[in-house]
């Protein structure tokens, strides 16, 4: 399969491990910048001596190679200097959604075992409450101190992971209930990289003076693998704490060139008032994903940054980010077919849409989109059962979607097989809200789904049946759902309904919740 508009023969520096790439770009551009925040500036040489004396802070707090160590806060460039210290040694990082519920936070550092607790400052409160009550009895350390701290010791002698080693690990929403942690390694992290570029693709270059927008949360990929990008690159991140219209508006102005946003958050972007009066001629790559993005939206983008050139990214967290890319050269400002899809492999991934046999459906049939990729998962953590259901014996990776390929290679997301629902670019799996909903005293029965919403793509909806005698008032629900899980994951809506549609085994048919919803839309997701 060709790329359009390749750079043939261009040079780059190939990178199996983080250890390498800090000592590497330490030396090449030891003054320029690694990472920005609020104006605070850390060169390559500052980031290589912080993140060994990181190290050394570590070990003197007993952290090996292996062990897991979180992070509960918000975007910092601390964070990203104790990721990469982390990952030098070979101990793993965990980076804990803030907004997630204390009891959901709980539940991760007790699956990690996580020795430590990096946070920012304010959620020292929530991180110190949380740590006291599980097993491990993690400490909890401030990032700022930490760094402070850090400055005292003498840089530290370690022994570096090999490239297969773990450094990472992303949790997602469970398909029954619980996260699972997904194990990405150096070498799933960076494995795309090379071939890339050994392709030729021109979005795989940098300049020296380019810049990342970090402004998509950490605990997701589509956050920290920015990060990844940037330190690979040699270039500077700049780090926003979270993301806000005017932030990203501002760092655009600031000499941003390069940066990733979720449909729901660029829709707020180009339709902020200030929009019209940026100048984005900086922006020169926009990639955008972890949710189908409307056409009209896409082509007002188009229309809002005509000298930006626009990726649309499809991956997941077990495959450590984008597996596949639409490239500039399919969008148009009048809009076409391609800019439905989710693009096509990007070189060194194999994708191909399977049928219920596990085998390859003839092109523009209708199955599931499976991977094989080096920078697939190895597997999930301590649940060799869920791995083995998502990753077949051939090494290839089921991922749930539902899609067509046609003769070109692109792929079209058509729905999901599992009911997972993607709110905002957040994933949010109905067991896990149901679970939430089932201890009400009012409800007998609940059934989560996805409903199309205009500003976050899909938003949560739960149908509830009453016990006999009792009533549900949809706000009051909807505050005891926010009590135990995280607000993003809780319904929007509440419908009360006299009884479950169900198939003849008694399983609750979503479906029929569903299609009242859905009906004249070109697809079952939004």
């Amino acid at each position: 399969m060709t790329w359009e508009g390749t750079v043939a023969g261009n040079p780059h520096h190939s990178f199996v491990t983080f250890d390498e790439i800090m000592n590497f770009w330490a030396a090449e551009r030891p003054t320029s910048s690694a990472f920005e925040q609020n104006g605070r500036v850390t060169t390559y040489a500052e980031a290589d001596r912080l993140t060994r004396q990181m190290i050394a802070f570590m070990q003197s707090e007993g952290i090996a190679k292996g062990d897991r160590v979180a992070w509960l806060g918000k975007n910092s460039d601390n964070y990203c200097l104790l990721y990469m210290a982390a990952a030098r040694m070979g101990a793993v990082m965990v980076p804990i959604g803030w907004r997630l519920a204390p009891r959901e936070i709980a539940y991760i550092l007790t699956d990690t075992g996580a020795k430590i607790v990096f946070c920012g400052e304010e959620f020292a409160d929530t991180a110190q409450a949380v740590a006291a009550d599980v097993p491990a009895k993690p400490a909890v350390f401030e990032a700022e101190m930490v760094r402070r701290e850090a400055a005292r010791h003498e840089p530290a002698h370690y022994d570096p992971p090999a490239p297969d080693e773990a450094v990472l690990q992303l949790y997602t929403s469970g398909t029954t209930g619980n996260p699972k942690g997904a194990v990405l390694s150096n070498e799933n992290l960076l494995g795309l990289r090379n071939p890339a570029n050994d392709a030729g693709l021109r979005w795989g270059f940098y300049e020296d003076g380019d810049c990342m927008l970090v402004a998509m949360p950490c605990a997701h990929i589509g956050g920290t693998g920015l990060v990844n990008i940037a330190l690979a690159n040699g270039i500077r991140s700049e780090v926003q704490a979270e993301f806000t219209p005017v932030g990203v508006l501002e760092a655009i102005e600031n000499g941003a060139t390069h940066m990733f946003i979720v449909p729901a958050a660029l829709q707020m972007v180009v339709q902020h008032p200030r929009a019209a009066k940026t100048d984005f001629s900086h922006l020169r790559y926009l990639m955008y994903g972890a949710a189908p993005m409307p056409l009209e939206l896409l082509k007002e983008a188009v229309r809002t940054m005509p000298n930006t050139n626009f990726l649309q990214a499809y991956g997941m967290t077990e495959t450590s980010g984008t597996i596949s890319l639409l490239p500039p050269e399919d969008h148009t400002l009048e809009g076409n077919q391609r800019m439905r899809s989710a693009g096509k492999a990007v070189p060194g991934v194999q994708i191909e849409v399977r049928n219920s046999d596990n085998a390859e459906c003839p092109r523009g049939e209708i199955g599931e989109v499976c991977i094989k990729s080096p920078s697939n998962t190895a597997g999930y953590w301590k649940l060799p059962e869920a791995t083995a259901s998502t990753i077949d014996n051939d090494g290839w990776l089921h991922t749930g979607d539902a899609g067509i390929m046609d003769e070109d290679g692109y792929v079209y997301i058509q729905d999901r097989i599992k009911d997972m629902i993607i709110s905002g670019g957040e994933n949010v799996y109905p067991a896990e809200v149901e679970n939430a909903i089932f201890g009400h005293p009012a409800v007998a029965e609940v059934a989560v789904i996805g409903i199309p919403s205009e500003r976050w793509g899909e938003e949560v909806k739960a149908c509830v049946v009453c016990k006999p005698g009792e009533q549900i008032d949809e706000g009051e629900l909807i505050a005891y759902t926010r009590e135990r899980i995280a607000a993003f994951k809780a319904p929007k809506s509440v419908d009360v309904i006299p009884e479950m549609p169900r198939n003849a085994s008694g399983k609750i048919l979503r479906r029929h919740l569903r299609d009242p919803y859905w009906e004249g839309q070109e697809r079952q997701v939004s």
